[in-house]
């Protein structure tokens, strides 16, 4: 008798935050208590003053969240569990048939949405003025602790055990 193990799951995922969230996260960042300048100027004392106070304004009254989601959820994203950890991943499966697996990893401090443009140029590089033969099978995943995927409960999320995970991640697929 052969044994048989089962696939390990994948499952659908899409994310939308309540109105109620993101309307609890304005009012925090407008209620911000805000500390004296640093006694040095540049970033030698971290980030300037005057520019976290510019940051923080346009996350209160300009940023749009929900643009934001409609450009993640235009794609097929996922969750599944590696190495004791839940990963969250985009999958955009190209048109072509003959479309080379790609993997697209972001650094820190990043996020996927770096590479929200570039996935249908990979997935129908033809719409770009490129070739179908350059077509990619494209899959970000998030680093452990980033966007939607687990943290780390202990230590050990290295670059090694993270390329481990990917390479789990792509054999799965």
């Amino acid at each position: 008798a052969q044994a048989t193990h089962a696939m390990p799951q994948i499952s659908a995922f899409t994310y939308q935050a309540s109105q109620e969230v993101l309307d609890d996260l304005r009012q925090r960042i407008q209620r911000v208590r805000w500390p004296e300048p640093a006694t040095e100027p540049g970033w030698k004392q971290g980030v300037p003053l005057e520019k976290l106070e510019t940051l923080l304004l346009y996350w209160a009254q300009q940023y749009d969240w929900r643009k934001c989601e409609a450009a993640l959820n235009r794609f097929s994203q996922y969750q599944t569990t590696i190495d004791g950890l839940d990963f969250h991943f985009i999958h955009a499966k190209s048109p072509h048939s003959n479309a080379l697996p790609i993997i697209l990893t972001h650094g820190w401090p990043s996020s996927i949405l770096d590479f929200v443009g570039i996935i249908p140029a990979l997935t129908h590089p033809e719409a770009y003025g490129g070739s179908a033969n350059d077509a990619f099978h494209v899959v970000v995943p998030s680093l452990p602790g980033f966007a939607f995927s687990e943290k780390p409960k202990q230590r050990g999320w290295n670059s090694e055990r993270t390329a481990m995970a990917w390479t789990e991640l792509m054999q799965r697929l």
